[in-house]
């Protein structure tokens, strides 16, 4: 089901239906006296004294063919709760079978700027669906029509389209089967991505070899499919300054390698490439809203499969910053992935921060469950920014601990480290305390644990289930409240 919105500055009060109009929390009406008769403003009046007005939407019908809605906005709303709003009303109006509505974008008493803009944003995200192998797809599009005095500029319209591609895109991205979306496709598809203005840059095998990513390429070794890292370079500055960076995990599918995962729920493993897919979306996002920053993003692509050719536990790489690892499980792969496009960031775009994002560890779901991504850092300013971006756009982040008295559960007595805590305990936190040994110039760092994040069997606020997107609207409002 798609949604189409269109913008009016005027309609004919007597032809439209299905009209929807914004009050305050004590559903005060006098805003409607203009598009209906006195006589229509005291039956609306008769029927709400009689509603429940605790709830945020209520709807009833006027005429045989005219409908209204009442959004409630409460004393102290903020952007999340306009948004979730837009959210409800998109399930509300589905449920209902309405094809068309008309909402007026004049609102009193409000200090929160562009109301019908984040409503629509709101609605707009809920409304994805990926139905793509669906031979019957539903094509009960919903219309929307908005007028009124307070209708989004086109620069917002834009701002709020962009993102919203952008995290679509992710989505489209982590709901594609594992045979479709393997790394030598993914890798196809960035290139395709150019055409936004965005420079990509591919390494495949031979290029990786050459360079010494080891711990990266043994872990799509076992596959019949390439492994690469992808560079994603927007430049929205014409200075050289230094750019901001954001790294993801893009393990196509995860068996576990020689380390096989149990049969049961290993369908979702084709969800292990979230952390590449959020980057991916992130900035597409800044290419589209043209961003007034300079950007990267590193994605490192492979598949994980117990071929024969697949490394074995107990075997020993040497990873692109000239530290050693021994594999004692292969299942934990995205941190090996993730050490080699670490380094290879700092050292090659010297930014002023990096973020990586990866559905790294089950244990950051039985810490925080699906309502928290963790979050790991270096850096107590970074940290700060991005659990208020994650406050402000309802993609909420927890900030855990990193200690060097970690080190000792990594340290292996046959390399510089071993790839799982062996002893038990702290899985989170030791493979966050993994990947800091890849940050080798105190570069600001930060480390975004999204398994519990990136995909909801139940559905969220703003999504109806499967791929969330989530990463993709929180880097966004990190970048633009502290970076442009």
């Amino acid at each position: 089901m798609s949604v189409v919105i269109s913008y009016k500055k005027n309609i004919s009060k007597f032809k439209a239906t299905n009209l929807v109009f914004f009050v305050d929390e004590k559903y005060n009406i006098s805003t409607l006296s203009k598009f209906f008769t006195s006589k229509d403003i005291i039956f609306i009046g008769d029927i709400l004294s009689s509603h429940d007005l605790s709830k945020d939407i209520l709807s009833f019908d006027i005429s045989s063919n005219k409908k209204i809605f009442l959004i409630s906005l409460k004393k102290n709303i903020n952007i999340s709760q306009i948004e979730n709003l837009g959210a409800k009303f998109f399930t509300y109006s589905k449920e209902l079978k309405r094809k068309e509505f008309y909402i007026c974008s004049d609102i009193a008493s409000i200090k929160i700027k562009n109301v019908v803009g984040h409503f629509l944003h709101g609605l707009k995200l809920k409304s994805y669906v990926f139905d793509k192998y669906k031979t019957k797809k539903n094509k009960n599009n919903i219309t929307i029509n908005v007028f009124g005095k307070n209708i989004p500029s086109n620069k917002d319209q834009n701002i709020f389209q962009a993102i919203e591609e952008g995290t679509f895109y992710a989505r489209d991205l982590v709901s594609e089967p594992g045979n479709v979306l393997h790394p030598d496709e993914y890798a196809k598809r960035l290139k395709s991505l150019s055409k936004f203005g965005l420079k990509i840059t591919v390494y495949d095998e031979k290029k990786l070899k050459k360079l010494g990513m080891n711990t990266l390429l043994g872990v799509g070794q076992g596959s019949i499919r390439g492994s690469y890292l992808v560079t994603i370079e927007w430049k929205g500055l014409k200075d050289k300054s230094k750019p901001l960076a954001f790294v993801g995990k893009g393990v196509c599918f995860d068996t576990g390698g020689i380390s096989l995962k149990p049969a049961k729920f290993m369908e979702d493993m084709t969800y292990d490439m979230a952390g590449s897919a959020v980057v991916v979306g992130l900035m597409k996002s800044l290419a589209l809203r043209k961003a007034k920053i300079n950007a990267v993003g590193v994605v490192g692509l492979v598949e994980n499969m117990p071929g024969g050719n697949a490394q074995r536990p107990g075997d020993i790489v040497k990873s692109y910053s000239g530290k050693t690892v021994e594999i004692l499980n292969t299942d934990a792969e995205g941190r090996l992935v993730l050490a080699d496009a670490l380094t290879y960031t700092e050292e090659k775009f010297k930014p002023k921060f990096i973020v990586d994002l990866a559905t790294l560890t089950g244990a950051i779901i039985v810490s925080l469950g699906s309502e928290y991504a963790g979050l790991f850092s270096n850096d107590d300013k970074l940290s700060k920014q991005l659990i208020d971006a994650g406050e402000n756009v309802e993609e909420k982040v927890w900030r855990m601990p990193l200690n060097k008295n970690f080190d000792k559960l990594i340290d292996s007595k046959n390399a510089d480290m071993q790839n799982i805590n062996y002893v038990g305990g702290a899985g989170s936190t030791t493979a966050a305390q993994f990947l800091q040994r890849f940050i080798l110039n105190k570069t600001p760092w930060a480390h975004l644990d999204i398994a519990g994040m990136a995909f909801s069997k139940y559905g969220g606020a703003l999504n109806s289930g499967g791929a969330t997107g989530y990463g993709v609207r929180l880097l966004n409002k990190l970048i633009e409240d502290n970076y442009e």
